[in-house]
């Protein structure tokens, strides 16, 4: 399974991981100094999202989370879980005060 987006095809870049050290000339040190560069991968933020699907099917897609916000995702719709029915107050005997 890639790992990119199913419906934009985001996938991962390559870019580089710069490490610094010192203190930043505005908080009183004398500045930073790059100490290394290695490359790395940028990864998408992909996550697995049950979408609806013509004539109420479901189906599992992995999606990048900018889809899912955009709108671009229709999520299947979950059912209400099982309630108990709310009892109603009794009546008060008309004989009885409190």
């Amino acid at each position: 399974m890639a790992r990119a987006c199913e419906l934009c095809g985001k996938g991962p870049q390559i870019g580089n991981q710069v490490t610094i050290r010192g203190k930043k000339k505005y908080l009183g040190g004398v500045g930073t100094k790059v100490t290394g560069i290695t490359k790395r991968q940028f990864k998408p933020n992909l996550q697995r999202v049950k979408v609806a699907g013509e004539g109420g099917n479901a189906a599992h897609l992995r999606v990048c989370v900018q889809c899912i916000r955009s709108g671009a995702v229709v999520k299947k719709v979950r059912t209400a879980p099982f309630q108990l029915p709310v009892k109603a107050a009794k009546p008060q005997a008309a004989g009885k005060k409190k």
